[in-house]
């Protein structure tokens, strides 16, 4: 169901937005490079890619998950998906009364070997109100409020000076510049930038530059490039650099993280 959209109200990438009273709870897949165009519901979602790695993005920046993560959706986000690698995505849709994370705004959580059958086995049965069923999804909402917020969030500049420099690195995560040399092509002094940085986007600027870094080699680990050119590509000085901080991140080496879950 598609409704005329509020004046003003656009996706992320200025299209128009779609409207989807509920949020849809189950399982589809999609080809690697699948965009799904802005929509927002009017209940909640959790969003898992049970293979592939898959981003959300809104106004506000975006987040991404692989297969030890969920992205949490709150009611009336607009949002934009697009999977990388060839990837299953799992839905489950939650009434605006069932907050399990008490969030108001998209986050990445941690998904654990039990969470992770929890959300397969929802999104797998039919969404008949049977015993059993509501017995899940019981144990379902009592697991996530156990998941914790995990760091895999870029979010989005608005200070044009600010937005010029984060284009260059989410385009090119392997420039080395520092953030003076970054000013400096775009008219903005290194304090003014790292004060703006602080105060728009919660991070410092190698913090911010390191999650673009982790975004994108989960997007080329899912699409089969291999550790050493996931490491070049993505700006690191070695592979073993890069291992230590994906290690740091996820908990695992990303030839584990391939092995787990495979593109």
């Amino acid at each position: 169901m598609t409704t005329t959209r509020p004046p003003g109200e656009e996706g992320a990438r200025g299209g128009p937005v779609r409207h989807a009273p509920r949020a849809t709870t189950g399982h589809r897949p999609l080809p690697a490079g699948t965009e799904v165009d802005a929509h927002r519901h009017d209940e909640h979602q959790i969003v898992y890619a049970g293979r592939g790695v898959l981003s959300v993005t809104t106004d506000a920046g975006s987040w991404i998950a692989p297969g030890n993560r969920a992205i949490w959706i709150p009611a009336g986000t607009v949002h934009e998906h697009r999977a990388y690698g060839d990837t299953e995505i799992h839905l489950v849709g939650l009434p605006l009364e069932d907050n399990p994370l008490a969030l108001d705004r998209p986050a990445v959580i941690g998904v654990g070997p039990l969470l992770r059958e929890l959300i397969l086995a929802y999104t797998e049965q039919p969404a008949d109100p049977t015993a059993e069923r509501l017995r899940l999804r019981a144990v379902l909402l009592d697991r996530l409020r156990r998941s914790d917020e995990q760091p895999l969030h870029v979010p989005a500049p608005r200070d044009p000076r600010l937005a010029a420099v984060c284009a260059v690195l989410r385009d090119d995560p392997a420039d080395h510049r520092t953030l003076a040399q970054l000013g400096a092509a775009f008219g903005a002094g290194e304090r003014t930038l790292t004060r703006l940085f602080r105060a728009e986007l919660g991070m410092s600027f190698p913090q911010w530059r390191t999650q673009v870094r982790l975004h994108h080699a989960l997007r080329l680990l899912a699409e089969g490039a291999s550790v050493s050119t996931v490491a070049r590509r993505c700006g690191w000085a070695s592979s073993s650099a890069f291992i230590d901080v994906f290690r740091r991140a996820f908990g695992h080496t990303p030839g584990a993280h391939r092995t787990r879950f495979p593109p």
